[in-house]
């Protein structure tokens, strides 16, 4: 019987939530929820040092905002709890008596000093520096004063298969010495990952490609521990806009709550994240929630770095927000409004115009819906239509007012408008001779929405008005 999913995401709490980190997350989370598996959340916060204050509630809520709810973890608990490192250290050191008993363990016995002794000795013979080649031949019972040591048991090449890369090997000079607690009493990455996958039975680990060099020391870890090794996923790069390098928290790349802040839809991003470094098989990049578990598959991810591109984000973007519903719509667009811009029938110029929710401070800062509340300021050269003379444009426009004066308050609708303003218009020699200075009347801009819809959006008495003015 095949054993359940069971995958996991493992941040260190130590600043914001860079996209490779989310993909991560997301691909991992995709391939659980596909296996009807679990998906647990873990944070790795044994390098004090680095830590950053704020950061796990800041890694709770990027990770909810996109949806991604974890089967185990914190402010869930579950049966492996806690799912905080620095609350396991008795767990680290149990694992670390059972290397000691192996004699495969053992207390680092130099100083700082001594080691970059021996570093810099091998950098002047040009050989690689490797810790194994200083182990001492007899060992001190471990106090917890000093670092602990894996010591590899045996040295060797090995080989693994990578759900994604496929057969991978290396050769014994990837082994060494690898200290598996601190001084400080706190392990290392390189211990604590293994232990807790181990402990909360952790079927396939998906992480970046930098990891790829370790792998070898983790073979030799579960060997040590006689425990058969999970299956290992190494996701592609995502590089930055260009291609040419990897995209990095040094080269711009933003916190992911940028993106909630910007007004990008969650589901959005998550699509966007998704098909940076896998392909669904088809054609199709728009993809809901539901569609991405159903057609994920860990096979169809890439090996070559994935290009970041605002550009495909915003696109995508767009698409989702085309499938929120009047009410949807209406209500995130109105967050963003001022009260006298708050009218409803302006939500689908507005939807036209943006492609996340940001846009619409843009939109207002320019002025473009100033026309909607107050009357423009415009001049007689914009209101004539190429060669056609002033005469002939005003008496077109007072044609205009005539026929929509015809229309009743309530009929006062951009179909009964455009239908009255068209049948004018198609007798001239160019429609334009009439389009042109009602849009231009009414907007105070040479290109704007639909001059019916605004026209409608004003209502009757203020169209009027506006032509008059114009006339």
């Amino acid at each position: 019987m095949e054993k359940k999913v069971v995958t996991r995401f493992a941040p260190s709490p130590t600043g914001f939530m860079h996209v490779g980190g989310v993909r991560t997350a997301l691909y991992a989370w995709l391939w659980a929820k596909k296996n009807k598996g679990t998906f647990i959340l873990r944070i790795e916060d044994t390098d004090k040092e680095r830590e950053v204050a704020g950061s796990i509630d800041h890694i709770i809520e990027s990770l909810k905002w996109l949806g991604i709810n974890w089967d185990e973890g914190p402010n869930i608990g579950g049966p492996h709890k806690s799912y905080l490192q620095s609350e396991r250290l008795d767990l680290y050191k149990k694992y670390a008596q059972i290397l000691i008993d192996k004699g495969l363990a053992y207390p680092d016995p130099y100083t700082k000093e001594e080691v970059d002794g021996f570093r810099e000795k091998a950098e002047l013979e040009k050989k690689p520096f490797l810790f194994r080649e200083h182990r001492p031949e007899k060992f001190d019972v471990w106090n917890y004063t000093k670092p602990l040591r894996f010591k590899v048991p045996e040295i060797k090449s090995f080989k693994w298969n990578d759900l994604v890369y496929g057969n991978l090997s290396a050769g014994p000079e990837a082994l060494d010495d690898f200290i598996l607690i601190k001084s400080d009493g706190f392990p290392t990455y390189n211990f604590a990952h293994i232990v807790d996958d181990i402990e909360m039975g952790i079927t396939h680990v998906m992480r970046g490609q930098e990891f790829i060099s370790s792998v070898p020391k983790f073979l030799s870890l579960y060997e040590a521990l006689d425990i058969k090794p999970p299956l290992f996923a190494t996701l592609p790069p995502i590089m930055g806009e260009g291609g040419n390098k990897k995209l990095s928290k040094r080269d711009g790349a933003k916190d992911i709550l940028e993106y909630k802040n910007e007004g990008y839809l969650p589901e959005a991003v998550v699509n966007f994240l998704a098909l940076l470094g896998w392909n669904p098989g088809d054609d199709r990049e728009i993809f809901t929630i539901d569609e991405l578990i159903k057609t994920f598959d860990i096979s169809r991810v890439g090996h070559s770095g994935a290009q970041w591109n605002d550009n495909k984000l915003d696109w995508i973007n767009k698409e989702h927000i085309k499938k929120l519903s009047v009410e949807e719509l209406k209500n995130n667009i109105f967050k963003y409004l001022p009260n006298e811009l708050k009218i409803e029938k302006l939500v689908p110029i507005i939807t036209e115009r943006i492609s996340k929710w940001g846009d619409i401070g843009g939109i207002i800062e320019r002025g473009e819906l100033n026309y909607f509340y107050k009357q423009p300021e415009y001049s007689k050269e914009k209101l004539l239509y190429k060669n056609t003379f002033s005469e002939k444009i005003s008496e077109n426009l007072k044609e205009a007012v005539n026929a929509l004066e015809k229309i009743n308050e309530k009929d006062f609708t951009n179909e009964n408008i455009k239908n009255v303003l068209m049948q004018i218009a198609d007798k001239l020699e160019n429609r334009g001779e009439l389009l042109h200075p009602v849009r231009y009347a009414l907007s105070g801009l040479d290109k704007s929405p639909d001059p019916f819809i605004i026209a409608e959006i004003l209502g009757k008495n203020e169209t009027l008005s506006r032509l008059q003015k114009a006339i």
